[in-house]
Order: structure tokens, then C-alpha cells, then sequence
């Protein structure tokens, strides 16, 4: 057992995936066909010992990742004393700056004070790794600092991850400041919005963090107490990918069509767990050609799919072409279609329309249920 509790942050104001996220928040998002994003943190959470969680849900559609994570069991989280306890985060204000963490963190800090644990271990509801929080919890107490925070090293941060904070370090790793990715280098120390600190520590940064300004955020409070508190880096090591706008969604599912990226994220020793569903395996037909594809169960395949994500229960009528795509769950593609570089949402019908073809740098996007 793990001495810390679990946050699943909905923080994210700058974050809009457009069109998805109309119908429901990025941690209800299908991932890879049979996953949801949220699936990821919460699974890391399980496998390290962490089974009291808390999911912060920041959207007026709130349905689809409630429905998903439900009494939170699927996750193999103990069934005496863990919990999946869904705290709502949408404050009553229109103006959306407002609705910040630490707005939801406060709105819910009788919650937070009833947590028996010691420490918390926070993390985003919007990114993609894998990480053995427990260790990290150690080696933050070993290290004797006040905060822990992890970070990725990329070296294309001029093209992506424009979205993010970034880290900026001493050689002691020390953190020095949380600064925006403007993109003016090309290596940065990408901030994965993941903390480790002491609940007390916490509670008294949320109410710091009030007195300071209604729009702050924890990022920001943390940066600013970064001269104060000894806040220490961590390298993270392994797959790692956000989902802040509708391309980065859409490169998150087509890059783990490589083995080699999908080895980095999946590990037969460290599960990611999600609600299951039982259904037959796909179909192929004999008209049907599929290569290097993720495909789902419940399928029914008579035409052509390549290089594509394609998600639970879809239909792929003969002589329809499916490229560099990603279905999600009850997609159906009638005869004789050509889709190449879109995203067709849940129990979309793309039928009457016979070619759908977007540049590759800018995919299409087909609107949940519509007919085409």
C-alpha cells in the first residue's frame, strides 16, 4: 500500500479539442479502441499501490466518463477500503478562466482534508505515460524536498507541446521556474502537470493560491513559491504524449500503430485497466485487406484498412478504403468509401459521400452520429 492518495486533474484552460470535446470531457476520449484516456492515470495509480483516487470532472457533459469509470472496481483497486470517488469541478461562473484546479481543489477541500494519507500524488487527466508513482513517492521522500514534479525531455518542443509548461532546471535539478513552451527552442523539459507533495503542503498552497488571485492555478503557485519551497525535477522515461487540440489526439492514436511506441507504453507488468466490454471478436471477411492497424473487437471488415485506429463494434462495407484513420466505437463505412486522414466519431455513417480525403498535417473531422 501506497502512502498517498490520488488526484486525476481536469486542469487545462488553454486545452480545447475541437469537436470531441463538445460531447464529452478528454478523459471519457476512446483511446486506441479500447481504452479511455483516463483509463491511464487512474491504472497508474492502481499498479502503485494508490487505491483511494480522486477524478476531478470539469464539463457539462459529464455522462460519458461517469458512466465509464463507474464504481472504479475494474481498475483492481482494493475492494475493503479503495475508492473511486468523482468530484465535480465546474464552478458556476460563464467565464471560463475561473474554472482553474485550484477553483475545484477549493470548491472540494473538505474532501481533500478527510484523506488519511500523508501524501498526495496529482495527476492530468489529458496525458498519455505510464509511471510507478510509488517509487516516485520515495524518491521524493528520500530527497527531502517539499514538492516533486515530473517532466519529459523532448527535442521537438518548437513543433509540439506548444500547449504545455515547461520546466526550467539547475544542475542539481532543482526547479528554478514553470514557464509556458513558447517553441523558441527545439529541447525543452516538457512539465507533465504531475506532483508529489505532503497533504498539508497542499492544502495550504490551495488556500495561499485563493488569497493570491481567483484565477490561479496550481502550476502557477508552485512557480511561485519555487524560490520559497526546495521543488524538486524527476525525469520521466518512456512513452509520452498529450491531448491539448484535436491533431495532437489524433497523432497520439496513430503513433502507437508502431510496436516500438506501443512497447514503450504497454507492459505486460503494468496493466491498463478499463471498463470491459464483451463482445465477439472482429470479422474478417474475405474481401477484407487490414495492415499495420490497431483494430478493436466487434468489427465487421469486408473492404480495405491501413495504417488505422479502429474502434469497437465498426463496420467496413466491401470495397470502402480506410487510410490513416482513426474510427471510433460503432463507425460505420459504406461500399465502395475512401477515407484517408480523418476522424470519424462514435456511430458516425459515412455512406452517401464516396471520397473523404484530408491533407495529412490536417485531418478531417466527421461529427458524432452524423450521416454522410
Amino acid at each position: 500500500m501506497c502512502n498517498a492518495f490520488g488526484i486525476v486533474n481536469a486542469s487545462g484552460n488553454n486545452i480545447w479539442v475541437e469537436g470531441m470535446q463538445d460531447y464529452r470531457p478528454i478523459g471519457a476520449f476512446s483511446f486506441l479502441g479500447r481504452y479511455r484516456v483516463v483509463d491511464f492515470p487512474i491504472s497508474n495509480m492502481s499498479n502503485s499501490g494508490i487505491d483511494r483516487i480522486q477524478v476531478y470532472v470539469r464539463s457539462k457533459r459529464p455522462r460519458s466518463i461517469v458512466e465509464h469509470i463507474g464504481t472504479g472496481r475494474h481498475y483492481n483497486i482494493n475492494s475493503k477500503r479503495g475508492k473511486v470517488h468523482l468530484l465535480f469541478a465546474e464552478s458556476n461562473s460563464e467565464n471560463d478562466i475561473y474554472n482553474t484546479d485550484i477553483a475545484a481543489f477549493s470548491e472540494n477541500l473538505e474532501a481533500i482534508s478527510k484523506m488519511h494519507e500523508q501524501y498526495v500524488v496529482i495527476a492530468p487527466s489529458y496525458m498519455v505515460y505510464t509511471q510507478d508513482f510509488n517509487a516516485l513517492l520515495k524518491q521524493h521522500i528520500d530527497s527531502g524536498a517539499d514538492i516533486t514534479l515530473l517532466y519529459h525531455i523532448t527535442d521537438n518542443a518548437k513543433e509540439e507541446f506548444l500547449t504545455c509548461d515547461t520546466l526550467n532546471l539547475n544542475k542539481q535539478k532543482g526547479v528554478l521556474s514553470i514557464e509556458q513552451n513558447r517553441g523558441t527552442a527545439k529541447t525543452k523539459n516538457i512539465f507533465m502537470d504531475t506532483y508529489i507533495m505532503s497533504k498539508e503542503l497542499f492544502i495550504e498552497l490551495i488556500k495561499k493560491a485563493k488569497k493570491v488571485s481567483s484565477v490561479c492555478t496550481l502550476a502557477q503557485i508552485v512557480n511561485m513559491e519555487c524560490d520559497e519551497l526546495d521543488v524538486r525535477g524527476v525525469s520521466h522515461r518512456g512513452y509520452f504524449s498529450t491531448i491539448t487540440d484535436f491533431k495532437s489526439y489524433f497523432d497520439a492514436n496513430i503513433n502507437l500503430i508502431n510496436m516500438k511506441d506501443a512497447n514503450n507504453l504497454f507492459d505486460p507488468d503494468w496493466p491498463i485497466y478499463t471498463r470491459t466490454n464483451d463482445s465477439c471478436p472482429t470479422q474478417y471477411y474475405e474481401t477484407a485487406n487490414v495492415k499495420s492497424s490497431v483494430v478493436s473487437n466487434g468489427c465487421l471488415i469486408e473492404g480495405t484498412v491501413e495504417n488505422s485506429v479502429i474502434g469497437r463494434a465498426c463496420v467496413i462495407k466491401k470495397g470502402a478504403v480506410i487510410r490513416n484513420s482513426v474510427l471510433l466505437p460503432g463507425a460505420v463505412i459504406g461500399e465502395n468509401v475512401l477515407v484517408e486522414n480523418q476522424l470519424v466519431d462514435k456511430r458516425a455513417k459515412v455512406i452517401h459521400v464516396k471520397e473523404l480525403v484530408s491533407p495529412a498535417d490536417k485531418p478531417g473531422y466527421i461529427r458524432r452520429e452524423d450521416t454522410l
